[in-house]
C-alpha cells in the first residue's frame, strides 16, 4: 500500500503552533494542533520545544566563541584602551569603579 501525500508532519505543526506562541503550554500546543489536524502526545510537545532551545542555546555558543577565536586581537585592544586612559593604572582603576 502506498504512503498518503498528504501526511502531516507532527513535528512541523508543533514547530509552527510554537512559532506563533512561543509561551503556550503543553495543553494549548496539543489543542492547536488538533486544530489543524495532527494528534500530538505531551511528550513529543516537549520534546521538539527542547530541541528548538537546543538549537538556539548551539547558535549562541557558537557566535560566543567565533567572537573570541583571536585573543591576540583582543590582548591589541585592551593595550589600545589602556593607552587611550592614560596607562593600565588608570583602566584598572576605571574597571575597579565599575566593578563597585
Amino acid at each position: 500500500m502506498p504512503k498518503a501525500e498528504n501526511k502531516l508532519n507532527k513535528s512541523q505543526v508543533i514547530r509552527e503552533v510554537l512559532a506563533a506562541d512561543p509561551k503556550a503550554d503543553y495543553k494549548t500546543v496539543i489543542a492547536r494542533a488538533a486544530e489543524k489536524g495532527a494528534k500530538v502526545s505531551q511528550t513529543m510537545v516537549y520534546y521538539v520545544r527542547s530541541k528548538l532551545g537546543q538549537a538556539a542555546r548551539r547558535a549562541k555558543r557558537d557566535q560566543a566563541a567565533a567572537t573570541s577565536r583571536n585573543p591576540v586581537e583582543l590582548v591589541s585592544r585592551v593595550k589600545q584602551l589602556a593607552h587611550e586612559v592614560g596607562g593600565i593604572k588608570n583602566l584598572k582603576q576605571l574597571v575597579d569603579l565599575l566593578a563597585e
